[in-house]
């Protein structure tokens, strides 16, 4: 049985989602240290360079080889700027299932950009690779992150009652934890089938590392915490 997922890069008509590297860390720095960022994750804060520099460079490429799923740096496809943050982690390889986060810019929000991203992620997940279910956890409100996964598709399941932490800023600019829900939000092949190019995305191209695009195709439609600090669901936006 397959344990971990390969080593690939995926492309939209806006983006390419690749594995991380050292020349990402300035601009992971940067957006990791947003004010709704450190609100609705659990990354340190504030997010040093030292952080960046760990998740860039090691800790985001154990999650592929160690089996638990694979990170995706997202990058606009003209400027190569880094859009966000795309993450399958906690993947039962038994079951072909496994559990969504993102995170988005503060300068790309607006765009579509975590949309586009998770959905061709999840093209590839399905029809590349197999899987049968994509799970998605929003703090009940995060609505920004919510919306994302109404418009790619997911079913909301349900209510996690007082599952998760987020933080609140205190008037002297310190933050506090607060307990709240959590939304449990899953996606199918079968939700997908009926997704078309009127979605707005055209397709998208996968290729292997090794530089030949062998394991490339077209589709033609449409956080276990670490150094990252990166721990439940699509709770980022």
């Amino acid at each position: 049985m397959t344990t971990t997922f390969p080593d690939v890069t995926i492309s939209t008509d806006r983006l390419v989602l690749r594995p991380f590297d050292g020349e990402d860390v300035t601009a992971l720095a940067e957006m990791m240290n947003d004010e709704h960022v450190t609100a609705w994750t659990s990354a340190p804060h504030p997010y040093t360079h030292a952080d960046a520099h760990a998740w860039a460079t090691r800790h985001s490429h154990a999650e592929r080889t160690e089996g638990r799923g694979i990170v995706f740096a997202v990058a606009e496809f003209l400027t190569q700027r880094l859009v966000g943050i795309v993450h399958l982690r906690n993947t039962n390889w038994r079951t072909l299932s496994t559990e969504v986060g993102y995170v988005t810019a503060p300068w790309a929000r607006g765009e579509g950009y975590a949309s586009e991203s998770v959905l061709a992620v999840a093209q590839w997940l399905f029809r590349d690779q197999g899987f049968e279910r994509l799970e998605l956890r929003t703090a009940a409100d995060n609505t920004a992150s919510q919306q994302v996964a109404q418009k790619i598709g997911c079913i909301s399941e349900g209510v996690l009652r007082n599952a998760w932490l987020v933080r609140t800023q205190n008037p002297d600019g310190s933050w506090a934890d607060t307990r709240t829900d959590l939304i449990v939000w899953s996606l199918l092949p079968e939700d997908m089938e009926d997704m078309g190019d009127a979605d707005g995305y055209n397709g998208h191209d996968a290729y292997g590392r090794d530089g030949y695009g062998r394991d490339g195709y077209g589709y033609g439609r449409g956080a276990q915490a670490g150094a990252g600090g990166y721990a439940v669901g699509a709770d980022w936006s």
